[in-house]
């Protein structure tokens, strides 16, 4: 049950705040604690459980709308499960998001865009956290997606930027959403409010072991990576701007405190990366850790781990201390994606005589992950989901089944990324026969200045492992239905056209090749052929005209041979068209500088995956010999001394083998990374 302060404009009152109100009156009363606080002892101490969920990406449900099959690996069905146990184990909790919450599934799409739910329905995303009782959250880069109208609804309405209705009361988030570096070009003030102060009566222990209630003030601070001006720039562009999340920092971190907070929690759609501050800066954790009156930060946005317990953790990095769980000093968590673990910050807070002030010192974070182990037979076992939560959305998620079922068209092989790394075109060539033939024929009905030059197209197995077994693109021989066609194109981007040189594409494909690590011919020992670059990155043509060789034994910079067009050596001058994605178009700057938005001759309002169910739509009979054959790389041929090893999806070989990689081996079945995934080799000899 929820009750709203509407002169507040966000204030969320939960029967947990409200017990809280009753608690501080009592301590008032009894202990002295609500003026001078005489009745606290100085060296008292607390713990605040700050508990973070980031990047959900509307996985409500542990259900995987492109298999239609329920999927217990993620969902915040069952990362509710964790928040509730923690509630039990600690006597003061803040729940926080960190965005990145309502794109990313079927569901998400079919809410925003297939069946708009209406201003007075809250997200079924939404709904279901308002079962936990959020305190707080901000705004990650995908909560753009869909455009600003649409934000606006789902907030509840009040954004204050052209083209949207800010008097539009809608259901909302049910929480306050908070960011600091977004800014509504028409008011120049901050597109939400910066910051939230949550007002709370601790329980804490007196030096000699009884117990206190003292009131605390939590700021709560927002922030999200400017890159949305680039991602989402049809929607945004001369309607908000961004600062870096450090000048926000600055800015309103010292007013937070000015109006009494006690602490402040740092929420932080961004995650780590060791190079120098730039206020546009897509990971500012390193930097911003060091803003003076940040005592907690939640990060987020790479879905990553941290702290990371492997024995050779992520976010290696100078100030990173993964044992004790702190950025600069500061406890932080980022905790991975789609629900699959909650971030727990365990402030320590201690009593000076009139307040709560945070000792990070003995502070810890840690995250709590839903898989709690194995099986007997080796199977990943995880929580039980929240039984709460289901019920509240079970309508729409059979609407967005019934949807996605949807039939298309029929495809006689099968169509997945399981091998795409090491030279399988099954799932890829088809999205790039839409997207090339979709801006041909844009660019000769309305482009007739480019009507002369080749149009070619890359994309990228965006599913490839990063998740684990299951994070594979897979459509199944037989019928085709939007589910599949989702599958194959998984963001919500949209279609763009550039312009480049014979040079510029030997520069793109130099740095998609950065997907692989440079491998010794002479090492006896194995080697791991897959780097840590995405492999979303990984773009790659699928045309017979275009034909390249990758060299992995050769540095960075250094790996594309051969590369033809049409038969010949590729003209350095010749001009092109390359069709690919927004994304792609505008922040693809460390690719080549085109790629800066500068590049860009047509910012096409379709998306990716639109175009791609309308080809199918079109060519209803996809077959492996029209749309799944046409291999444009392949691998130098180099002789090495020891193993060529990669992971991909388990008992999979069947499938490396019918795309015809004959030079593909299973070394063994699990590869002992505890994600499902078997190990295998490739000998690049062949």
């Amino acid at each position: 049950m929820h009750y709203w302060n509407n002169e507040g404009g966000m204030a969320l009152v939960t029967r947990r705040a409200l017990a809280g109100a009753a608690a501080a009156a009592l301590c008032a009363a009894l202990a002295g604690c609500g003026g001078s606080d005489a009745g606290v002892p100085t060296g008292a101490t607390a713990t605040l459980a700050i508990l973070e969920t980031t990047d959900l990406h509307f996985n409500v449900r542990s259900y995987d709308y492109f298999k239609l099959a329920e999927d217990k690996s993620y969902g915040f069905e069952r990362t509710a499960t964790l928040v509730r146990a923690a509630r039990k184990e600690f006597a003061n909790t803040l729940l926080v998001d960190n965005g990145d919450t309502i794109q990313g599934t079927a569901l998400a799409d079919y809410e925003a865009v297939v069946k708009t739910i209406p201003c007075t329905q809250q997200l079924s995303m939404y709904k279901a956290m308002g079962a936990l009782g959020f305190d707080a959250g901000t705004l990650g880069n995908h909560e753009f997606n869909y455009g600003l109208p649409f934000l606006n609804q789902v907030l509840g309405g009040g954004l204050e930027v052209d083209g949207v209705d800010a008097s539009q009361k809608c259901a909302g988030a049910g929480f306050p959403m908070v960011l600091a570096n977004v800014y509504s070009a028409k008011t120049k003030k901050p597109l939400v409010q910066p910051y939230t102060i949550v007002e709370r009566t601790l329980t804490g222990k007196a030096p000699d072991g009884s117990e206190v209630k003292a009131p605390i003030k939590i700021g709560v601070i927002g922030f999200t990576t400017p890159g949305i001006m680039n991602w989402d720039k049809r929607y945004l562009e001369g309607k908000l701007t961004t600062e870096g999340a450090v000048e926000s920092a600055n800015k309103y971190v010292p007013e937070l405190r000015a109006k009494g907070a006690n602490v402040v929690v740092a929420l932080l759609h961004g995650g780590l990366d060791g190079a120098a501050y730039s206020p546009t800066m897509e990971n500012p954790g390193l930097h911003l850790s060091k803003v003076a009156g940040i005592d907690a930060m939640v990060m987020g946005h790479q879905h990553g781990v941290f702290p990371d317990t492997a024995a050779t953790p992520s976010f290696n990095l100078p100030g990173v201390d993964h044992k004790a769980g702190t950025v600069n000093g500061v406890p932080a968590v980022m905790a991975s994606s789609w629900g699959k673990a909650l971030g727990v910050v365990q402030l320590a807070l201690r009593w000076d005589g009139s307040k709560w002030i945070s000792d990070k010192t003995a502070s810890k974070s840690a995250l709590r992950t839903i898989q709690t182990g194995k099986d007997a037979a080796g199977k990943a076992v995880y929580v039980d989901a929240d039984p709460g939560i289901a019920p509240l959305v079970e309508p729409q998620h059979q609407a967005a089944i019934q949807y996605v079922k949807t039939p298309i068209g029929t495809t006689d092989f099968r169509m997945s990324t399981l091998f795409a790394d090491v030279g399988d075109p099954g799932a890829i060539q088809v999205v790039n026969q839409a997207q090339q033939a979709y801006v041909a024929a844009y660019i000769q009905a309305s482009l007739p200045q480019y009507k002369d030059l080749p149009v070619l197209s890359v994309s990228a197995p965006f599913k490839s492992g990063f998740q684990g077994a299951a994070d594979y693109t897979d459509v199944a021989v037989g019928p085709l239905a939007i589910n599949n066609a989702a599958d194959l194109y998984l963001y919500p981007n949209t279609v763009y056209a550039v312009k480049v040189n014979g040079a510029d594409i030997q520069n793109w494909l130099e740095a998609a090749a950065k997907r692989f690590n440079q491998i010794d011919p002479a090492k006896t020992t194995e080697q791991a052929l897959i780097s840590s670059f995405p492999g979303y990155n990984f773009d790659m043509f699928t045309t017979p005209d275009v034909q390249y060789e990758i060299d992995v034994t050769q540095p960075v910079g250094s790996r594309i041979k051969n590369l033809t067009y049409l038969g010949k050596a590729i003209n350095p001058a010749q001009e092109f068209v390359i069709a690919t994605n927004n994304y792609r178009a505008t922040s693809g700057k460390s690719f080549i500088d085109k790629l800066d938005g500068s590049g860009t001759i047509w910012a096409s309002p379709d998306a990716n995956r639109d175009v791609v169910i309308d080809y199918i739509r079109k060519h209803p009979s996809i077959t492996r010999g029209a749309n799944g054959t046409a291999q444009s790389w392949r691998f130098a041929k180099v002789k090495t001394a020891g193993a060529v090893v990669f992971s991909s999806g388990a008992g999979a070989l069947s499938v490396a083998q019918a795309a015809g990689l004959k030079n593909v081996s299973l070394l063994a079945a699990d590869d002992g990374t505890g994600k499902g995934t078997s190990k295998y080799a490739i000998d690049l000899s062949q």
